[in-house]
């Protein structure tokens, strides 16, 4: 398999999956379109607290400290908000939402709009933000192999179906992040030759965990929590755990 590969099916997967979610969702009634966002939100917070746990890994806390990972991960957190605060990352996000939605399904209504940008942005961070997508992208990248990026593709095509029944062709949208991230990670990866870190990687993964409890609060309808804006914590988290293993 070519490097790539994992990439390129995953985005199949999305708009296969999409495509049929769509079909569904015109026969179910909302009720049962908001039932399965319902699922979909507790699955997701079942999904961040597995990954959340890695703040308790051993080799990041014989590397960092018993006490460091909790302040990694908040401190990953509180940076990464401000810089994408700043940055305006979730309005850009939504904006770039807005014009796809413009450009792909017409002007519409602004309830059709507001329910393609959230199908587009929840789907977008959803599929993004896991450890998968980073670990598998860079594996891919550097000739490793695509097994974890298919396993992704897999999970991905699923969710796709469930999220496009309730919110539409947003969902099909977010193949083109997908594409685009996981694109990127692949290139990073051919062109460190290396990957992260154990306790580096276990830094992200934790902070990831926490960025997914923000989508699963935002399905829910819980709070509209920015996690656009929180995104670079992700390159913050590996940057903090080198930081305190060079000072200890």
């Amino acid at each position: 398999m070519f490097r790539g590969f994992g990439t390129a099916l995953n985005v199949v997967t999305v708009l296969l999956g999409s495509g049929i979610g769509v079909l569904l969702g015109h026969r179910l009634p909302a009720r049962t379109r908001d039932v399965v966002t319902d699922a979909l939100g507790l699955v997701t917070l079942l999904v961040a607290g597995l990954s959340a746990l890695a703040v308790t890994d051993a080799d990041l806390r014989a590397t960092v400290g018993d006490s460091a990972p909790v302040l990694i991960v908040l401190g990953s957190l509180l940076l990464g908000g401000i810089s994408g605060s700043l940055l305006r990352i979730e309005d850009r996000l939504e904006g770039f939402g807005g014009w796809l939605q413009t450009r792909l399904s017409g002007s519409g209504g602004s309830a059709d709009r507001q329910r393609f940008i959230e199908g587009f942005v929840a789907a977008s961070l959803l599929f993004c933000v896991g450890p998968l997508a980073i670990l598998g992208s860079l594996s891919d990248g550097l000739g490793n192999g695509a097994d974890q990026l298919i396993l992704k593709a897999t999970l991905d095509g699923f969710a796709a179906i469930a999220f496009a029944a309730s919110l539409g062709w947003g969902v099909a949208a977010s193949a083109l992040t997908v594409a685009v991230v996981q694109g990127s990670l692949t290139v990073v990866g051919a062109l460190l030759g290396e990957v992260l870190p154990t306790p580096h990687l276990a830094a992200l993964t934790a902070t990831g965990g926490l960025l997914l409890v923000g989508v699963g609060l935002r399905l829910l309808q819980i709070k509209q929590v920015p996690v656009g804006d929180l995104l670079p914590a992700l390159i913050a988290a590996p940057l903090l755990t080198e930081l305190v293993v060079t000072l200890r």
